[in-house]
């Protein structure tokens, strides 16, 4: 956008997503990103940064905002997932997320119950992992591997899946216009 923020002749028009997220009052615009992610802290970092030249400087901003949020906002962020093999009655979008347990055999099921009861014990949240494309043994394994890991790096391991699982949800906000 130019100094006026009128558009360069020569640029691309935004996403349909993205012009809609740039130009929605400021409290339906907070509503749209709280579905992409639940840390305050994050929302208002997007916010701050309207209107958006581009998907790009949005998940630009996502990744920093993300990366700079401090404890007690990471914790409020994991608190919007649901369990893994357990999404959110009515929430279309963990349901498409979690798929890889959707068709999971009964067992599998079973142990995932045990370890999320596991992680949620040993570091006090739900286990997080950006699960779109993965099966439901991928998604087991990770959480065994993870109950190992001390806090410290866990914290940066969820941080890191925070990130991948709010790019994935942001981009599908701008080109479908769902979080």
């Amino acid at each position: 956008m130019t100094s006026t923020g009128e558009r360069p002749p020569h640029a691309a028009p935004a996403p349909p997503g993205l012009a809609r997220l740039n130009a929605r009052p400021t409290a339906a615009a907070a509503a749209e990103l709280r579905a992409v992610c639940a840390s305050h802290a994050w929302v208002a970092a997007l916010l701050a940064r309207r209107p958006y030249p581009s998907a790009a400087h949005l998940l630009a901003t996502s990744d920093a905002a993300t990366a700079a949020l401090t404890d007690a906002d990471l914790a409020q962020a994991v608190a919007g997932h649901p369990p893994i093999g357990r999404p959110a009655a009515g929430d279309p979008t963990s349901a498409r997320e979690q798929h890889g347990m959707t068709e999971a055999e009964a067992d599998l099921k079973r142990q995932m119950v045990e370890l999320n009861r596991a992680y949620q014990s040993t570091f006090g949240q739900v286990f997080l992992i950006c699960a779109t494309g993965l099966s439901g043994e991928q998604l087991r394994d990770a959480l065994r591997d993870r109950l190992g890991n001390p806090p410290e790096r866990e914290r940066a391991v969820v941080r890191a899946e925070l990130a991948k699982i709010n790019r994935l949800r942001l981009t599908r906000l701008v080109e479908e216009g769902a979080a």
